[in-house]
């Protein structure tokens, strides 16, 4: 039942009330069990032998298979119901439009009809519903014989420019499917990406398209997440960020904008994320207040959508501006509290982990640790490989920092058998050299204050300058550092992120 789990898990408390009344208006029968199968999924994971027995009083995997597949179809149609009735209700405003304006011509109500039309093809230009204007200009066209009143080549200038329009949208999926393909086939090198604006615009010449302000705010946002992507598998944000600030300034004059809310709250918060990686803490902060405002905006539509995106960066920037009380405090108040948005939760807890320790806090940090307690595999499946790697590195040092020696022996040689061949294939090799690292100074403390163990640090690593040098790798090397240096984590921390801020290289 992972579909359907999955599908429920993603309710709020009044989606799952309201699901509930969607349910009961349906049943037909008083002895209908699916809201009775909906309260026990709700719970978690529940195995079918138990599930059965509270529905049944018995095994009857059949009779639970049937009415788990109705219960899929009735969360199927109370999420699409949701759907026209909220963000896409301008699209199905403008359907019900064109059908009933082509009722009207039917019974030659012509008038009424294109009223209907010219009302729907101003909706449409301004949220850049391309497809359907295209339907509205065909039904104006193909009837203009019987409304004198209509501007025929006027109609038809304007369904050509559309279609334009139209034509750029499709092309412009083409084109983001070709950098995804790129960027996933260009060699994971340092470098390797030296200019990629020219790379873009490459592929963009080749479909005569330019970046302008003809681009909605869509097509902005999945052309950034493209060049997020890239920074993200390269580790090179740095080199992405002139070209999406340069993107974004010639679009943020761009008029309508606020007809594409979603994606330029997303926009706005992409350009924020790369701001942080690149350790430009202010900027970055100022984008999300931007992004802050844009959430309040049309009665908070998508506040609650984009808040815990928005607090992870906003508290990641606060950390590294020396604000670090203040940052635990937001993240141990989020995570008191019940959240829809798993994944974001996930990397919530473990920034504070990283915060806990980075502030010697290993109590708290252990505790916090012992709550991750699922499978490794549900991690990645939930969160990605790269988040379940960085948990497992605070486990193994945490253990080496509270002297839990045998067991930090068992989480090192565990990792080793478990990721060092993954991390080898993706040329992170790195990683591996810093565990060698750690354990040398398991084995004997004193070396780490030695003119050879700050040698062999120095030889160990391929430091890409610190401007380049990803924020997160740069804070698993402030704990070594601080070992050599004999000072605080957190302290020899900042002094990394100043020394890489008035860095010119």
């Amino acid at each position: 039942m992972n579909q359907i789990s999955h599908i429920i898990s993603s309710f709020s408390p009044e989606e799952s009330l309201k699901f509930e009344s969607f349910l009961q208006r349906r049943n037909k029968r008083k002895d209908a069990k699916n809201i009775q199968l909906f309260k026990l999924l709700k719970q978690g994971e529940l195995s079918t032998e138990l599930i059965c027995n509270t529905l049944y009083g018995k095994q009857n995997r059949a009779a639970l298979y049937t009415l788990k597949q109705r219960l899929h179809e009735s969360l199927i149609d109370f999420i699409a119901m949701n759907k026209i009735q909220g963000e896409n209700s301008i699209d199905m405003l403008l359907i019900k439009y064109i059908m009933v304006s082509r009722d009207f011509l039917f019974q030659q109500h012509y008038n009424e009809a294109y009223k209907l039309l010219n009302k729907a093809e101003v909706l449409a230009k301004d949220y850049e519903l391309f497809s359907i204007l295209n339907e509205i200009y065909h039904t104006k066209i193909q009837y203009a014989h019987l409304h004198p009143k209509t501007d025929l080549a006027k109609t038809i200038v304007e369904f050509k420019a559309n279609q334009k329009s139209y034509f750029l949208e499709e092309e412009l999926n083409i084109i983001y499917a070709k950098i995804r393909n790129n960027l996933i086939l260009i060699p994971n090198e340092r470098g390797s990406i030296l200019d990629f604006e020219s790379f873009i615009q490459s592929i963009f010449e080749e479909h005569d398209i330019n970046i302008n302000d003809s681009l909605s705010f869509k097509s902005l946002y999945q052309l950034i997440s493209i060049v997020n992507l890239s920074a993200f598998i390269h580790k090179n944000y740095l080199k992405v960020e002139p070209f999406l600030i340069k993107t974004y300034s010639i679009l943020s004059s761009k008029k309508g904008k606020e007809k594409q809310l979603f994606y330029h709250i997303r926009v706005l918060y992409l350009i924020a994320n790369t701001l942080f990686r690149n350790k430009k803490f202010e900027e970055s902060l100022e984008y999300l207040e931007s992004m802050l405002i844009l959430m309040k905006s049309s009665n908070k539509k998508y506040y609650k959508l984009f808040y815990l995106n928005h607090l992870l960066l906003y508290v990641l920037n606060k950390n590294y501006m020396n604000k670090q009380e203040e940052a635990i405090t937001l993240l141990e108040e989020t995570v008191r509290k019940k959240h829809n948005d798993q994944k974001s939760l996930l990397e919530i807890q473990l920034s504070l982990l990283m915060f806990y320790f980075q502030s010697n806090t290993f109590d708290k940090a252990m505790k916090l640790l012992n709550q991750l307690n699922h499978s490794d595999q549900w991690y990645t499946d939930k969160v990605g490989i790269e988040w379940l790697i960085k948990k497992k590195l605070f486990e193994i040092l945490l253990h080496l920092e509270l002297e839990n020696l045998n067991l930090f022996e068992s989480r090192l040689l565990s990792f080793k058998r478990k990721y060092y061949s993954y991390l080898k294939e993706i040329h992170q090799e790195r990683v591996i050299d810093y565990l060698k690292l750690v354990e040398l100074y398991y084995k004997d403390p004193s070396i780490v204050t030695t003119t050879k163990f700050h040698d062999l640090v120095e030889t160990s690593f391929e430091f890409v300058g610190p401007k380049q040098e990803d924020i997160f790798v740069m804070s698993f090397y402030a704990w070594l550092k601080s070992k050599m240096q004999q000072l605080p984590v957190f302290e020899v921390t900042l002094n990394l992120i100043e020394q890489a801020q008035n860095s010119s290289t």
